[in-house]
């Protein structure tokens, strides 16, 4: 589980003016900087974001409430509403802002609850995708810091520290179950209704719910070439991932141009 690969770039200061308003907070300037060498998990946590896991072949995402004494200890994994398919997450912003107040009066800052971004991978690769890294530093780029953390099927993790403060940095992190911590009860009840409130497994190819009637045969949409992005897209996903896809074609005959025997995307 642990990654021992470093990288580190330099890159110019963030402009304060630049950073998103649903990341902002109120306690920049004494915002403390993690300390530890690997991304820890109470047994608890861990187990948690393993359950959400596997409840399904899509990837799911949250994120990770950390101890106000020790930021890179994941102590709880929440999950907000999101749309998820087995190559992709996207979380409400509603429901990301709605997380941001009830965390705050709760007591926490930002930095024990939106600074840590963990989701997983159907496959068994955790390395991260286009969307993963665009995803990164689209949202948590104007952060001091912020973890981007992946779990596979295998357990294989993939963790990158990012520090956008100063000349920046990158670098990759192990992560680890710290079974030194008091192990609390597991809750697979109360897990799955989190899981059915928060989150909704979508078609990835025209993003309608998995539940909802699907397109007709004629139907225009998508009736163009697999565009480069897609190609790109596929050729970075692991043979399992590649393979959830190609079933998911199979079962889409609508998709597929009778006459020629390709797909149509």
């Amino acid at each position: 589980m642990k990654n021992n690969r470093v990288r580190r770039w330099m890159r110019p200061q963030p402009q304060m003016n630049q950073k998103q308003q649903l990341w902002e907070d109120d306690w920049l300037d004494q915002e403390p900087m993690p300390m530890e060498k690997a991304l820890r998990f109470s047994p608890t946590a861990w187990a948690k974001l393993l359950y959400f896991r596997d409840k399904s072949q899509n990837e799911v995402g949250g994120f990770g409430i950390t101890a106000p004494d020790d930021l890179l200890l994941v102590i709880d994994f929440l999950a907000v509403k999101q749309e998820v398919t087995c190559v992709s997450v996207k979380f409400d912003d509603e429901a990301v802002s709605q997380f941001f107040d009830e965390q705050v009066d709760l007591g926490r800052k930002p930095e024990q609850f939106a600074r840590v971004w963990l989701h997983t991978h159907p496959g068994d690769s955790p390395e991260p995708s286009t969307t993963d890294e665009e995803t990164f530093k689209r949202v948590f780029g104007s952060c001091q810091w912020a973890v981007m953390c992946i779990v596979a099927q295998d357990n294989s993790t993939y963790a990158r520290l990012s520090f956008n403060i100063g000349p920046g940095g990158q670098i990759l992190i192990p992560t680890e179950v710290d079974y030194s911590r008091g192990f609390g009860p597991s809750d697979h009840s109360a897990w799955d209704a989190q899981y059915q409130a928060d989150v909704t497994p979508m078609e990835w190819l025209n993003r309608t719910a998995v539940n909802e009637e699907k397109p007709a045969a004629n139907s225009q949409m998508g009736s163009a070439p697999p565009s480069r992005d897609f190609l790109n897209e596929f050729e970075r996903m692991d043979p399992v991932q590649r393979q959830l896809l190609l079933d998911e074609l199979a079962e889409r005959p609508e998709l597929w141009n009778q006459e020629s025997e390709v797909v149509i995307l």
